[in-house]
């Protein structure tokens, strides 16, 4: 199955001000994805956004998709509080130690989409038991915490490896790669396998270079479907 390409900008890289003015951005710009970082400053050494900000938002813009990534020691005990706040995919992390067969059920019980997230140094190996139960894989591009940092080409072979696997297991999950994404080298990871880009700082700096070196404008103008 191809999956049709969907940039996913992140708010983090926004006017953390007014983030309203952000997702407004992502909108005017003809995209359907907001990527949500949230940071509890244990898992990665930084702090972000709780469910209070997702709901805001959803309820400002109630027809964009909210691509929920929990950079949490424990994304378990807080599944039900993103879904309720209008979360459309959830994504945890392979890393730390919680049931992640269990957290990845409750998203799907909520009526959301899931995803699994494998940072730089993490094998696609660790992934591939929830490859059957997820929507979604999200590659980590850097070390996750901070926007701004440079992209990792190791995940290049993340995603090569994951598109593989997704042709040889006939499953139909999204590759998202996330960190340092620039129009320089969006284009690699699209012929890798990658269809989910997030991108914050590149996006509000210069999202119509980005958009163009994706190729998605004639697909945003005439109507995108996921």
């Amino acid at each position: 199955m191809v999956n049709s390409l969907e940039l996913s900008p992140s708010i983090l890289g926004g006017d953390a001000a007014n983030l309203a003015e952000s997702v407004s951005k992502i909108e005017e710009a003809g995209l359907e994805w907001v990527h949500v970082d949230v940071m509890d400053g244990h898992f990665v050494p930084n702090l972000s956004f709780g469910p209070g900000v997702v709901k805001a938002l959803k309820s400002r813009f109630p027809k964009m998709f909210f691509d929920t990534h929990l950079m949490l020691d424990n994304p378990n005990l807080y599944i039900s509080a993103f879904a309720k706040a209008g979360s459309d995919l959830i994504s945890v992390h392979v890393e730390p130690d919680y049931p992640v067969f269990e957290t990845l059920d409750e998203i799907h019980l909520a009526g959301k989409k899931s995803g699994i997230v494998v940072n730089p140094k993490t094998p696609v190996g660790e992934a591939v038991p929830y490859l059957p139960k997820v929507d979604l894989v999200l590659v980590m591009s850097v070390q996750p915490g901070f926007g701004g940092q440079s992209f990792d080409p190791v995940a290049l072979e993340k995603i090569s490896a994951l598109a593989e696997l997704r042709e040889e297991m006939k499953l139909s999950f999204r590759i998202e790669v996330d960190g340092g994404i620039t129009s320089g080298n969006v284009s690699e990871c699209i012929s890798r396998g990658a269809d989910t880009i997030v991108a914050g700082t590149e996006f509000f700096k210069r999202g119509e270079d980005l958009i163009s070196a994706m190729g998605i404008r004639k697909i945003i103008s005439g109507g995108k479907t996921r």
